[in-house]
């Protein structure tokens, strides 16, 4: 698979534009400034194929981008405080719709920084995963920010913190260092290749 050759394809702003699933979708999850765009950049090798901005709650659309025989989907980043009440029940409405759709939905990529403990949201989202039956993986970012002791200390935290913590899939990654980016390409080859 080339990941070079991922392009976008298309931006929605209301649960009502989707279009019907017709190839197999594999979605990015987590709050506002947590790296999705950083994460989509380096894994496929581009530097503005997702626009990264300095602004947390900036990606206001659920994006998609088409690589081969799938599609990849950056849903927009929740829990982001300084945003308007209308755009966060909007938010919400494009995230649940998406999530609830009948999509050929193979994984999410739940994105939680690592340097802190989970918030009330990455948890309500791992509960609704879960509750789902939808298969999904943990993307700890910035990883680089973080010591090897203080990386242990946080992966212990989460241990207690995340519900079924043993039994997901994890990948510690960091946009600056690469860490990480072969590991959700293969993720991602496995997943196409069961097709």
């Amino acid at each position: 698979m080339n990941f070079n050759k991922a392009e976008f394809f298309r931006a929605y702003g209301e649960f009502s534009q989707l279009p019907k699933s017709d190839r197999i979708e594999i979605a990015f999850a987590g709050r506002s400034n947590v790296g999705k765009s950083s994460l989509i950049n380096k894994v496929f090798n581009r530097k503005n194929l997702a626009r990264v901005s300095a602004v947390p709650g900036k990606t206001t659309t659920i994006n998609f981008y088409s690589l081969e025989n799938i599609y990849l989907v950056d849903l927009p980043g929740y829990g982001y405080a300084k945003v308007a009440k209308s755009d966060k029940v909007r938010w919400s409405g494009l995230i649940e719709g998406y999530l609830h759709d009948d999509r050929d939905m193979r994984l999410v990529f739940q994105l939680i920084d690592m340097r802190h403990p989970p918030t009330g949201d990455d948890i309500h989202m791992i509960n609704f995963l879960i509750e789902s039956e939808m298969p999904f993986a943990i993307v700890f970012t910035k990883a680089d920010k973080l010591s090897k002791r203080e990386r242990e200390e946080r992966m212990a935290g989460f241990a207690a913190e995340i519900p079924y913590f043993d039994d997901i899939e994890k990948v510690e990654f960091s946009a600056q260092t690469g860490e990480g980016a072969e590991k959700i390409r293969q993720i991602i080859e496995e997943i196409a290749d069961d097709e």
